[in-house]
């Protein structure tokens, strides 16, 4: 017991992150501080970029409150002193960072604290360590051992440290809000009959952001040879960022009209999923990706790409079909057999539905709290 809870006042703990965009890591930090025991544990968040607020309104519905550092360029190091600004007016126990850029400036930043207002940190990896930029994996590495305790969400991206770090690591799969997501499948209906797609119709969801990891060519070129082979297949992207203008030109150029629905940022994003039959995943490189573990909440049988965490989640012919990435030919061969063989799409379901099981935040959170105890005695 730490000497907090002797005098039962809360852990104090300051998530720290570059923005709160509708990304993979940025929900599954909304789904964390669901579970949290808030009677034990007091929550605040602080975020880079203004413009990265979508996230925002659901933290404060969970009574979390947030900061944001507020530069448009996350290499502005302004941000640095107002974090030491806001760690020094408000002090906290514990710096979780969830972002690796902002994770190797505070650590320096806590640094300069004296130590009575010194926090712990504990950093968790949310991708693999070669998908940052190489300033970046330089600041990590020269600053990873400062931390207290750290976490990798999957195996695979525990394997992309150098072996004093994955030593040091914890893997440690997190999960999302399984009964809130699986309640989406009540909205079937009436998303179906938004978006103008018939009953029987086969659909296949994705929710991605349009960034390069995500491979939109890949998965739209596999669209393109569904259209071209008559496959009777409707596919759903749910999703917003960078790329999005030129992943648009490509669709118009390809002529996919609506077999291909690109809507956007969606708030109701799971509910579109739970509207779906299928789910797809075209892309490069990955962590363990929360709209995979979303899918298998909702008994989705998945279409992936095998890399980064996704074959940890799923294995090929239990919960779906594994495939090389950028392979659009067997991409599409894939969903070929999803629209075509009812009998693999139920058996496939029910695998997911089963393995859903294992994403549930609350016991990812639970382990959590006991690393916060443990570092602060």
């Amino acid at each position: 017991m730490t000497k907090r809870e002797q005098t039962l006042t809360p852990i104090r703990v300051l998530y720290l992150v570059k923005g709160l965009g509708p990304g993979g890591a940025e929900r599954l930090i909304v789904a964390a501080a669901s579970a949290h025991n808030r009677s034990a544990f007091s929550l605040r968040l602080a975020y880079l970029l203004p413009w990265k607020d979508a996230l925002v309104p659901e933290l404060e519905r969970l009574e979390v409150a947030t900061t944001c550092l507020n530069v448009r360029r996350e290499w502005d190091l302004r941000w640095g002193m107002r974090l030491r600004r806001e760690l020094v007016e408000n002090p906290v126990d514990i710096l979780h960072a969830h972002s690796p850029y902002p994770a190797g400036i505070a650590r320096l930043v806590v640094r300069t604290l004296p130590s009575r207002l010194r926090p712990r940190i504990v950093y968790t990896l949310h991708n693999t360590w070669g998908s940052f930029s190489r300033l970046t994996r330089l600041l990590n590495g020269l600053t990873y051992g400062l931390d207290s305790a750290d976490i990798a969400v999957s195996r695979i991206v525990n394997d992309t440290l150098t072996p004093r770090r994955r030593e040091r690591t914890e893997v440690l799969v997190h999960g999302i809000q399984l009964d809130e997501a699986r309640s989406q499948m009540g909205k079937r209906a009436s998303i179906r009959s938004e978006l103008g797609v018939a009953p029987d119709e086969f659909v296949v969801g994705t929710i991605a952001n349009f960034r390069a990891q995500k491979d939109y060519p890949n998965l739209l070129e596999a669209a393109r040879l569904l259209k071209q082979g008559d496959v009777p297949i409707r596919i759903i992207a749910v999703g917003q960022g960078p790329l999005e203008e030129e992943m648009r030109a490509l669709h118009d150029s390809m002529a996919l009209g609506d077999r291909v629905l690109l809507l956007g940022q969606r708030d109701d994003a799971v509910a579109v999923l739970g509207a779906c039959d299928a789910f797809v995943m075209a892309s490069k490189n990955e962590g363990l990706p929360v709209a995979i573990m979303e899918a298998l909440a909702l008994g989705l049988p998945i279409c992936a790409t095998s890399v980064g965490g996704i074959p940890e989640a799923v294995t090929d012919g239990v919960e779906g079909q594994l495939v090389p990435p950028s392979d659009p030919e067997s991409l599409a061969s894939a969903l070929t057999r999803l629209a075509t063989e009812p009998v693999l799409r139920e058996q496939l379901a029910a695998g997911a539905r089963e393995s859903g099981e294992r994403y549930d935040i609350r016991t990812a959170v639970t382990r959590i709290e006991e690393i916060y105890r443990e570092v602060l005695r």
